[in-house]
């Protein structure tokens, strides 16, 4: 594969990409880059994370990309999520890890790294320091929505910490591409200030696209000074909001009454989630989209690209109900090999109970 193909490749995985100049460098003089993307262990599964991200890791795969799945147990201890109970967090953790083997992810190919044994040396912390020592109370502050927690959250000086093990965990980790969401992008461009000054390198950002929830567009909570990424923010689909959120163990019927239920106004294609689902997922993962359709409302339709799709929606030729069947029933086709791995496995399927006897806690 040449480097053109290599760089497109990673291209298509990123929201946002800085630099593109520095991507198309690393690729030319590195063969094999280390990518990495970090998770706080908690709660269950939902699309962007059992879905979306292995489709994304997949095509940095095939570009030559060593992916590093890192399992942030102590970020999630800080963030107390479930309780701070770092035990709960451990046993979501491994649920996690059936989730992406469960989605078809090589684990092979991929490298899962825990939080815990990462700082389990003096070189960590002593790194950890020297990025504190090197980032002002106000650029702290700023990194909050690394957390998901806005100006006026915090109450622990322990999550202080949260930014500086974030970028402390890049240089630890050898990581050449910050391959995160976009609402980390935060931490990952003080990544990239305090690298030089420590006489270490500058991380490539490549951000992803964060999936909208069910109810659509949601106003701006705080999380970034930027408008746009505070909105992206503000109405991801997040699993701690159940009614906006559709989960990989969902049963067809679930998915469809969600989608149904879901915000998608006729001709209107801004902040549109089931459109959103058809071309970030749908499109990413089958190439065309199959639309079936009463024959007096035009019969079946299939459309081979997105922006196809979307004009056809937004002059009106494609009602709403038709669209939400359509995608009810390829998101479903995504979710059902996890499903099952979940009802036919035993480690899996206990897990699974586990983690749903937990309280979830923000």
């Amino acid at each position: 594969m040449d480097l053109e193909e290599r760089f497109n490749l990673v291209k298509g995985v990123g929201e946002e990409i800085i630099t593109e100049e520095e991507l198309k460098e690393l690729l030319a003089t590195k063969e094999h880059p280390i990518a990495y993307d970090g998770f706080e262990p908690s709660g269950l599964a939902h699309l962007p994370f059992g879905v979306f991200r292995p489709m994304l890791i997949e095509n940095l795969l095939k570009a030559g990309i060593r992916f590093k799945l890192y399992l942030a147990d102590y970020f999630a201890w800080i963030n107390n999520k479930l309780g701070g109970d770092l035990e709960k967090i451990r046993l979501a953790g491994e649920y996690f890890i059936e989730v992406w083997k469960a989605a078809g992810l090589d684990t092979t190919k991929v490298e899962f790294v825990w939080a815990s044994d990462l700082a389990s040396t003096k070189e960590y912390w002593k790194k950890v320091i020297l990025v504190a020592k090197n980032t002002t109370v106000n650029r702290a502050n700023r990194a909050l929505s690394i957390m998901g927690r806005k100006a006026g959250e915090l109450k622990e000086i322990a999550q202080y910490f949260y930014p500086c093990m974030q970028v402390a965990d890049i240089f630890e980790l050898q990581v050449d591409i910050c391959q995160l969401g976009l609402d980390q992008r935060r931490a990952n461009m003080l990544a990239r200030e305090v690298g030089p000054k420590l006489g270490l390198w500058k991380p490539v950002v490549v951000s992803h696209h964060m999936l909208m929830g069910l109810e659509g567009v949601k106003q701006p909570e705080g999380f970034d000074e930027n408008r746009e990424i505070d909105i992206a923010i503000s109405s991801k689909m997040s699993k701690s909001k159940p009614k906006s959120c559709i989960f990989v163990h969902d049963t067809k019927e679930e998915i469809e009454k969600k989608i149904n239920n879901a915000y998608c106004p006729e001709r209107v294609v801004e902040n549109n989630p089931i459109l959103d689902y058809s071309k970030h997922l749908i499109f990413r993962k089958f190439g065309s989209m199959k639309v079936e359709r009463p024959l007096k409302f035009g019969g079946t339709i299939e459309f081979h690209s997105y922006e196809e799709l979307e004009k056809a929606y937004k002059q009106g030729e494609l009602h709403p109900l038709d669209l939400k069947n359509a995608v009810a029933e390829y998101i479903d086709q995504m979710v059902k090999p996890i499903r099952e791995h979940f009802e036919k496995n035993a480690k899996a399927k206990e897990l699974l109970e586990v983690v749903k006897g937990f309280k979830i806690t923000r």
